[in-house]
């Protein structure tokens, strides 16, 4: 009989025969690489596709992101508090309310001193660009006042070309509050019925795939977990250490650069640049060259000592990603979204990572998962396994007989 069918399926396109006459004389590589281009341009017009939804709801998307990073910083308290037999409701109510109390005491601090400095520090400004204007013109650059007042006017029109309008400006600021309340709120809902969130998720998936999602999503989760954390001691050292400078060198508005400092450290590699040029032009501006100077060097230690020493440590083993990978994370996020991407980058690229290799590494689930294997003895013929038990002879006998054959063919008896 002939064979045509099935051989057709297994040729598939390496044969020459089985193919369209339009793509015989084309050779079997080419056709494999267009399938692969054809394979990619979906997949990325299926990223793409997802990305611009995603950004059509950006209040919603940066509020959900907000919530997934501040509820993997808080559930260890919140399963601390649940263990301590408080319900859980209320231990995901205290974490809210923590968290809120350690966000609004800071910004009240930085209002008060501002507040407080605006008058004195409005004066130094103006000593400050007296003095750097006298640097420029006077110096071996070859600027003139005219050049600089000109150059100076220019930046003032693009400032306010780049600020919205006033209908814009409080949409934005809607826009801004509703995604905070619903952060808080989602927040919350994580933190009281995560664990029945994921358990149900997983309860939708085929058997045999739960155990692999499973550990997908928990190595996920523990990788945004350890960046967070890792984040938030990177960040804090760094405050430390450049606010402790600012107010030896006695730099005005030193609570809120080290707050600025502290925020601006959430984007990697370029937030801590841009802080510590910030503290650095206050400082030249409000007390001088020598002042900026120390302030520089102090800048430049604590990155070191941050991005040489201590990031490796804590950060490495939660993220285990390669500086140019999130160089490059970091990059294409702020060219995409912003400040926002630039955040949220870094742990998405770690969570995609530690997610795909716990999937290459982790095979879907058998029916024999998790159930002792049984012990398999050498026979000379298969047993059948819908053979009823009462016809199958006992295991021992089994062993008599086969012992029994073994003696007969050498000419001996069992003992």
């Amino acid at each position: 009989m002939s064979q045509t069918g099935p051989t057709r399926v297994v040729r598939g396109v390496g044969s020459e025969s089985d193919r369209h006459p339009v793509t015989r004389r084309t050779p079997a590589g080419l056709l494999r690489a267009g399938l692969i281009c054809g394979s990619v341009l979906l997949v990325a017009a299926v990223v793409v596709g997802v990305a611009w939804l995603l950004a059509r709801l950006a209040p919603v998307t940066l509020a959900v992101v907000a919530a997934l990073l501040l509820c993997a910083l808080l559930t260890p308290v919140v399963d601390l508090l649940d263990r301590s037999r408080l319900p859980r409701g209320l231990a995901a109510l205290a974490g809210v309310l923590g968290l809120l109390a350690v966000l609004v005491a800071p910004l009240v601090l930085v209002g008060q001193q501002i507040a407080g400095q605006f008058g004195d520090l409005g004066g130094r400004l103006d000593e400050g660009i007296a003095q750097i204007r006298g640097w420029l013109t006077n110096g071996p650059l070859p600027i003139s006042e005219q050049q600089l007042d000109q150059t100076w006017q220019q930046a003032r029109d693009a400032a306010a070309k780049a600020m919205p309008s006033p209908a814009s400006g409080a949409a934005l600021a809607a826009e801004v509050i509703g995604a905070a309340l619903l952060t808080i709120v989602l927040l919350f809902f994580l933190l009281k019925d995560g664990h029945q969130m994921w358990a149900w998720l997983l309860d939708r998936l085929p058997d045999r795939w739960r155990h692999r999602t499973d550990a997908a999503g928990s190595a996920g989760w523990h990788a945004l977990a350890g960046y967070v954390r890792g984040t938030i001691i990177v960040a804090s050292v760094d405050a430390i250490g450049i606010g402790a400078a600012l107010l030896i060198v006695g730099v005005p508005l030193a609570l809120p650069l080290t707050l600025l400092t502290f925020v601006a450290a959430f984007v990697p590699i370029i937030g801590a640049t841009v802080a510590g040029a910030a503290a650095v032009l206050v400082a030249l501006v409000a007390n001088g060259p020598t002042e900026a100077l120390i302030i520089l060097a102090a800048v430049i230690i604590v990155q070191q000592t941050e991005g040489n020493l201590l990031e490796p440590l804590v950060m490495g083993r939660a993220v285990r990603l390669h500086p140019a990978v999130i160089l490059v994370a970091v990059s294409a996020g702020t060219v995409l979204a912003g400040v926002a991407g630039a955040i949220v980058a870094v742990p998405l690229v770690a969570v995609t990572y530690r997610v795909v290799t716990t999937l290459n590494r982790t095979g879907p689930k058998t029916e024999t998962d998790g159930e002792p294997e049984p012990d398999h003895e050498p026979s000379d013929e298969a047993e059948p396994d819908d053979e009823p038990e009462s016809d199958r002879p006992s295991r021992a006998h089994r062993h008599e007989e086969h012992a029994a054959a073994s003696a007969s063919s050498d000419g001996r008896q069992p003992g």
